[in-house]
């Protein structure tokens, strides 16, 4: 087994038991309605507001469940949703493989020459005041 194929990441390893219950994907998917057209959150981000047993590669998996075309599309902006450097980690996953860049980009989010855009800008906070580490209890019931 080559390095490649022993590789674990997000397109090739076993997806968790608790990404495939209801309960826990619709907590990810309410924070993820939530994020205005124009912004961003990144999967590490949404994973430190829920806290326990969730981690940015469970918000990835529960982030590729989501319908990326057709009506149920637009019921949860999965495009919103990015890697920690600004960056779209959905290149292996999607076709084509920049959509969710250019719906960013069609949502005014400006990307570099490397794919990233600047999450100083971009990146959504409930409050503009409210640093990223505050925000977990702005989404607590």
């Amino acid at each position: 087994m080559n390095a490649k194929e022993n590789s674990r990441n997000a397109y090739n390893s076993e997806i968790p038991d608790k990404v495939r219950d209801e309960d826990y994907r619709e907590r990810v998917f309410a924070i993820v309605r939530q994020i205005p057209v124009g912004k961003v959150m990144t999967y590490g981000q949404i994973a430190a507001i829920l806290g326990e047993n969730y981690t940015p590669r469970t918000v990835g998996f529960v982030m590729n469940t989501t319908p990326k075309s057709g009506d149920d599309a637009t019921q949860v902006p999965w495009q919103r949703v990015i890697n920690a450097s600004g960056g779209c980690s959905t290149g292996h996953i999607v076709l084509p493989p920049d959509l969710q860049q250019k719906l960013l980009e069609g949502e005014g989010v400006k990307f570099n020459e490397k794919g990233r855009c600047d999450l100083e800008k971009y990146r959504w906070l409930k409050h503009d005041d409210t640093k990223v580490s505050e925000q977990q209890t702005l989404f607590e019931d």
